[in-house]
């Protein structure tokens, strides 16, 4: 591949037909591919290898690998003290994908906004149909039976790759994303993909590894491809996050 140029990929190319993520561009950083389709196997096979589609209305379907990787390791997960606080006091909930388009739609609208959203019909579309078949999540912070923040993502062995969150409340996704630290046993839950570094992110714990280590990871991590299946199903109180 020209080093000017990204891959272009037809809807009826194998899912698994990537170009290696070392060809990505450098600029705009790590667009790797375009075209192709939005398949749950071609998703799968993309967030394996470390690639992931992001792309606005009347694009074609861009596919990145960016270098370096943001990630955030579980024991790294910054909580202040003040945040501390407020959940000790709170009367908010932490549920797990019990509304999941909802928070979809809720992380498209935040952003229309500022410069537009990635998160198109056809993603709610794609991604409502990996939730149905057990592979994208959503953790969610309702107060007062309604829902006031939350983040969403996919789930391959044990690597949660975050797609977008949303916050209606302050402090709202910061809590669902300890609320998925938490509930995750230790041995299940190795990273949390990030993707696209922000200062906001780098406040609550972040990192920058590189694209190769990330791969490394990846290929370690996702083997075998399993879900994970034993989500909470009852609410959990927000206070009992911060209990230790």
């Amino acid at each position: 591949m020209s080093p000017n140029r990204v891959c272009w990929l037809s809807p009826n190319d194998s899912p698994q037909q990537f170009p290696d993520v070392e060809q990505a561009l450098s600029e705009p950083d790590g667009l790797l591919a375009a075209g192709g389709d939005l398949s749950e196997e071609r998703l799968l096979a993309a967030y394996r290898k470390g690639i992931f589609p992001w792309f606005e209305d009347g694009q074609p379907i861009l596919w990145w690998s960016p270098n370096p990787r943001c990630v955030i390791r579980p024991s790294d997960l910054h909580v202040s003290r003040r945040l501390r606080q407020q959940l000790r006091n709170s009367t908010a909930e932490l549920r797990f994908n019990s509304s999941f388009v909802a928070v979809m739609r809720a992380c498209a609208e935040a952003r229309k906004s500022q410069q537009g959203t990635w998160i198109t019909d056809d993603m709610i579309s794609a991604y409502e149909q990996l939730h149905v078949d057990g592979w994208a999540h959503s953790i969610e912070i309702w107060q007062d039976d309604k829902l006031a923040g939350g983040m969403y993502g996919i789930y391959i062995g044990r690597v949660f790759f975050g797609e977008s969150m949303f916050s209606a409340r302050p402090n709202a996704s910061k809590t669902a994303l300890l609320g998925l630290t938490k509930q995750m046993p230790a041995t299940e839950l190795e990273l949390i993909d990030c993707q696209v570094v922000s200062q906001h992110l780098l406040t609550l714990g972040a990192s920058m590894i590189s694209r190769r280590e990330f791969t490394q990871v990846l290929a370690r991590a996702c083997n075998p491809p399993k879900r994970w299946e034993n989500w909470p199903q009852a609410a959990i109180p927000v206070a009992t996050l911060v209990a230790d």
